[in-house]
């Protein structure tokens, strides 16, 4: 899996946003964004609420769904995203793309991204990497980084503990 700024990384920033359960406090926004290589992150409080509402949308993408779904629904944040990829040459000149407009907001380069990685992974890793965790009263979205891709749960700490209630839950039984 490709774990570049508009690959992996942008997909999981998908996740990220996909798994809020209310608007961070403006403050909240800076280290999220950080952690998956977003640059711009002095967002207005329009482009506070417009990536809050984008979360939202992200939603949708993850999970157990067929193909066709899947890609529909990627396919309409990437229309909405309304970018169109590019080639800079900053950073040190070596090229690369760049999928929100120059000049854009970080608003807009959030959206661009996101839509972009999760097209990316459903194209070139596979749809299903896309998931949501297997726990009872989890459901966090992530994305399966294995080499198999076939997670089920959002994190080690879930698989664990899944397994610990499934070994208790048969020897309660016994």
């Amino acid at each position: 899996m490709q774990f570049n700024h508009y690959g992996g990384e942008a997909a999981r920033l998908a996740a990220d946003l996909a798994n809020l359960t209310a608007p961070p406090h403006p403050h909240e926004w800076e280290p999220l964004l950080a952690a998956r290589g977003v640059r711009e992150r002095d967002l207005s409080d329009s482009e506070y609420a417009s990536v809050w509402e984008w979360s939202r949308r992200l939603v949708g993408c993850f999970g157990p769904q067929g193909l066709e779904q899947r890609c529909l629904k990627v396919n309409v944040l990437l229309a909405d995203a309304s970018s169109r990829p590019y080639i800079t040459l900053h950073d040190g000149g070596r090229p690369h793309l760049h999928y929100s407009a120059p000049g854009a907001g970080p608003g807009a380069h959030i959206r661009a991204v996101t839509a972009a990685g999760l097209a990316a992974v459903v194209c070139a890793d596979g749809a299903d990497r896309l998931g949501r965790c297997a726990r009872g009263g989890c459901g966090l979205a992530f994305v399966d980084t294995s080499r198999s891709g076939r997670r089920v749960y959002c994190s080690v700490r879930c698989a664990n503990n899944d397994a610990v209630a499934r070994h208790r839950a048969r020897h309660i039984t016994r």
